[in-house]
């Protein structure tokens, strides 16, 4: 518990004046108008005010004194953090030639009326490729590779897979190179149609060779029905994609594989044929950040002395990336100085610098004084007359950059035969930067753990300062035994309708946040602890439910429904508190009964089944009153049904 904070004087304007007034009756008794209108009273209360003032900034002492206390112990705001996405640039039309587009090109949402449109730029260089197919290769899971590109050069029809396709079997497609980060289409004539499968969900995946192995590519519109008629597959290659030998050829591959059918999912009676492929270039997909970089700004001229500060003009400093790079000059040239945490392990030849992200300020190493009378240099000191410039350093982010999927649609940097941008996922990761208040209520955990991870709460802390951008952080004792340790991660996500309902792939933190909290974990934790850093397990719920609603209310009593449901099992904002489903909290007939209820006002809950449901495979179980949930597991609302009837209500009888 924190110890109260005196009130220094707790005196208010009114009690100032009385008092002045009864003073006044000892010391001038003859003065008996003691009215507002009273010139003398007018300046009692014009001093009483000026005194108010002051007790009110006298009050503020101790926060202040708090606040330099937290100076002491080195804490420091966190800087904001930018949103991020991938966002594909399309062609106006195949090209022949490279279409490259350079690191900081500058892309927008739309903006609106009143809304100033959110600017991203890419954070590297992406070069379109053009490709071609120039091999055709089946490769059959029990066989050899067969080149078939004569064949389908002499128009003829080369099997997809083996007659009676197996899981396993590959089409592969040959390119000039690889491309990597590109999008291409890939065109098929097929003969054969209605071969067995479901068109709208066929039993294949798409590869890219990446070097170490084979790795899945997403895909956009097919319209091929799964290789069962003419149309065109949209395919997202990835970032790693390489060249590599197959059947003798040097090529970037990609490839069709056929997978095991999921339950319930039909599957190839007969191979599909291909009598025609073309493959072409349409795009690029590039990572961009809602942030700008900045190169080359100047922050002054040494003196030559130590602990020298510098200011820039346009803070913050984004940290979630690269640091800063700050140069000196000299007379080899422009000299490298480490940005560095803290100066307690810097000797006197040692080039480092200390930023304070939120300000904008760089500070160079001090000179201490110690205990015997010496002078102990904590850095080296830039030399007098010396120029110092900060060569590059990123500015921008905050939760304005978490913006919806497609939202990004405007190229404001000029590229030719770029015809159009999107983003495929919502932009994530931008959070405000920090502010006084939450500074003081961390300070006390910052002193109980003193850079180590040794409780739960512990390690939930430091995994939110490495993240910032996560919503919520659980530890668990893992199964594994003693010294096994679960770090669950949930990322904050942006409902793609503006509404609660969150796609499953939302809810997945990203690669590189992983690593950022298993990194600062592991530099804290405890000696023979086993960190498992990873998304938490995700309970499917879908609530089936019938309610009746007066004639022309049935809309509104459905939408208010489906709102309820998607906005209480919600494992970032529902639950009972709405601050997220708690883990391990069962779902249970009667909080759903009431939520509906509450929601839909004069409707009438008929039924209401309960259904456990795979998030993944959306394979669904019985209907329960209660669906139990993992300690370690979040619900998730998946494709909830309601149905509203029309029935006349009775009249009220007096």
């Amino acid at each position: 518990m924190a110890l109260p904070s005196p009130n220094l004087d707790d005196r208010r304007f009114q009690q100032l004046v009385d008092e002045a007034k009864r003073y006044v009756q000892q010391r001038a008794p003859e003065w008996t108008d003691h009215n507002v209108s009273d010139p003398g009273v007018t300046l009692i209360e014009t001093f009483a005010y000026l005194v108010d003032q002051l007790l009110y900034r006298l009050n503020r002492v101790p926060d202040k004194n708090y606040t330099a206390f937290l100076d002491l112990l080195g804490i420091r705001l966190f800087p904001p953090a930018a949103a991020g996405a991938e966002v594909d640039f399309w062609l106006s039309a195949p090209q022949s030639d490279p279409v490259t587009l350079p690191p900081g090109t500058e892309v927008t949402t739309a903006g609106g009326e009143g809304d100033e449109a959110v600017v991203f730029t890419t954070v590297d260089e992406l070069r379109i490729l053009p490709s071609e197919l120039i091999r055709l290769v089946t490769a059959p899971r029990t066989g050899e590779q067969t080149d078939r590109t004569r064949t389908l050069a002499e128009a003829g029809d080369v099997p997809c897979f083996q007659s009676v396709p197996e899981p396993g079997d590959a089409l592969l497609f040959g390119l000039p190179t690889a491309v990597p980060r590109c999008v291409v289409a890939v065109q098929l004539d097929s003969r054969t149609e209605g071969i067995g499968v479901d068109p709208r969900q066929p039993p294949l995946v798409w590869e890219a060779w990446a070097g170490g192995g084979w790795q899945v590519c997403e895909t956009g519109e097919d319209t091929t029905g799964g290789l069962n008629r003419p149309g065109e597959v949209i395919v997202y290659v990835p970032a790693g994609h390489t060249a590599s030998v197959i059947g003798g050829t040097r090529a970037g591959w990609l490839r069709c594989r056929v997978t095991e059918p999921e339950p319930g999912q039909p599957f190839y009676s007969e191979s599909p044929t291909v009598r025609e492929a073309v493959v072409f270039t349409v795009g690029g997909t590039m990572s961009v950040e809602h942030a700008e970089t900045e190169t080359d700004v100047p922050l002054g001229t040494s003196e030559g002395v130590s602990g020298q500060t510098f200011r820039l003009g346009r803070p913050p400093v984004l940290l979630d990336g690269e640091p800063p790079v700050v140069e000196v000059s000299s007379e080899e040239g422009w000299q490298r100085w480490e940005v560095v945490e803290h100066f307690g392990r810097s000797g006197p030849a040692d080039r480092h610098v200390r930023v304070d992200a939120t300000t904008g300020e760089f500070a160079f190493p001090p000179v201490l004084r110690e205990p015997d009378g010496t002078l102990r240099q904590c850095g080296a000191v830039p030399p007098k007359g010396a120029r110092i410039r900060v060569a590059r350093y990123r500015t921008g982010g905050g939760p304005a950059g978490n913006v919806a999927r497609g939202a990004i649609s405007v190229l404001r940097s000029s590229v030719p035969y770029v015809a159009r941008v999107v983003n495929r996922e919502a932009a994530r990761g931008g959070v405000a930067g920090e502010t006084i208040d939450n500074a003081k209520l961390r300070a006390p955990d910052a002193l109980r753990m003193q850079e180590r991870a040794v409780t739960a709460e512990d390690h939930e802390i430091i995994a939110r300062q490495a993240a910032p951008s996560v919503r919520r952080v659980r530890c668990l004792h893992a199964a594994e035994g003693a010294g096994a340790v679960r770090v669950l991660v949930v990322p904050d996500a942006v409902a793609d309708e503006g509404d609660d309902r969150l796609r499953f792939e939302q809810l997945i933190p990203s690669d590189q946040v992983l690593e950022a909290i298993t990194a600062s974990l592991d530099e804290r934790r405890l000696i023979g602890t086993r960190l498992v850093v990873e998304p938490p397990a995700y309970q499917g719920v879908t609530v089936v439910a019938r309610l009746t609603a007066a004639p022309g209310d049935t809309d509104r009593v459905r939408a208010a429904a489906l709102a309820a449901l998607f906005r209480h099992l919600n494992p970032l904002h529902g639950g009972p508190d709405g601050t997220g489903w708690p883990f391990g909290r069962p779902v249970q007939y009667g909080d759903v009964f009431g939520v509906l209820q509450r929601a839909t006002g004069n409707a009438l809950v008929e039924e209401i089944l309960l259904f456990a449901a795979d998030p993944i495979t959306g394979r669904r179980g019985a209907p329960s009153d209660r669906i139990d949930v993992a300690a370690g597991a979040l619900v998730f609302s998946y494709q909830h049904q309601v149905v509203v009837t029309a029935v006349e209500q009775p009249e009220a009888r007096g």
